[in-house]
């Protein structure tokens, strides 16, 4: 009895291994014109499924992660800061740091690259095989509060808790309430020792009380995130969005001819 393409591509589905299964007409065409061996045969078939299972699950957790855009660390413009060199962000994405559960706290005025720097190595993180999750500041208190009521929330952060690298977005984006900073406690001691953070932030640990009010669940929070931790400060002369801000006019700008007029 001769089993047809369709039916042993059915059987392929059957087993799980549908890629597989698309790709064999192909496969066997490939096969026979440069006449592989049986061995041969299986070897491209078995690699080209663990290939495209590689490929899905990344798909999967680059989904999961919720980055609020896609731009990787390579696309990163290390040129255009003073703050960082190009063997600083080498050594970030070789990723020693996250094995070591070392934190990452990331500060900086407004448009000097920091969500694009946490994002690209959390994208990066996810292409060498690690769980990355990105959500703001604001977006996590949301989530924390609502994970009780929600199957949503109760979702998003199963997936935070579980994941290897946890990116949270401009800290300073809203003052807590006691509850909010109560919940945020747990949320990084729950974090602490299983899983590295990446935090971004326009100012400093020694301002985060303005956000966290109670002095106490301050400290315990700081205590957890500054234990292992790496800090890049950003300037404001690193502005990217200033150095390549658009203009509506063709040539410079009345601002700049002023400042111009005045200097002289």
């Amino acid at each position: 009895m001769t089993t047809s393409l369709e039916q042993l591509q059915q059987q392929f589905r059957t087993l799980r291994l549908s890629e597989t299964a698309d790709y064999l007409p192909s496969l066997i065409q490939q096969a026979e014109s440069e006449d592989w061996t049986y061995r041969m045969f299986l070897d491209h078939l078995a690699t080209y499924e663990l290939k495209r299972r590689d490929e899905k699950l990344i798909e999967k957790r680059l989904k999961w992660a919720a980055f609020p855009f896609y731009k990787t660390i390579d696309s990163f413009r290390v040129e255009e800061q003073q703050s960082l060199s190009k063997k600083q962000i080498n050594q970030l994405k070789e990723f020693t740091w996250l094995d070591q559960l070392y934190n990452l706290i990331i500060l900086g005025p407004p448009g000097v690259g920091k969500t694009h720097l946490a994002t690209g190595l959390g994208i990066e993180a996810i292409h060498q095989g690690y769980k990355v999750s990105f959500i703001s500041m604001g977006q996590l208190i949301q989530t924390l509060k609502t994970e009780d009521v929600t199957r949503k929330s109760q979702t998003r952060m199963k997936r935070i808790r579980d994941s290897n690298l946890v990116i949270i977005d401009d800290l300073m984006f809203m003052a807590m309430d006691s509850r909010e900073a109560n919940l945020f406690f747990h949320l990084i001691n729950d974090l602490y020792d299983n899983a590295s953070v990446i935090l971004t932030s326009n100012k400093g640990p020694n301002e985060w009380g303005e956000l966290l009010g109670d002095p106490g669940i301050t400290t315990a929070i700081l205590d957890r995130l500054l234990h292992r931790a790496e800090v890049i400060q950003f300037r404001n002369d690193d502005s990217y969005r200033m150095k390549h801000r658009s203009s509506i006019f063709m040539e410079k700008s009345v601002q700049d001819e002023r400042a111009k007029s005045v200097q002289n």
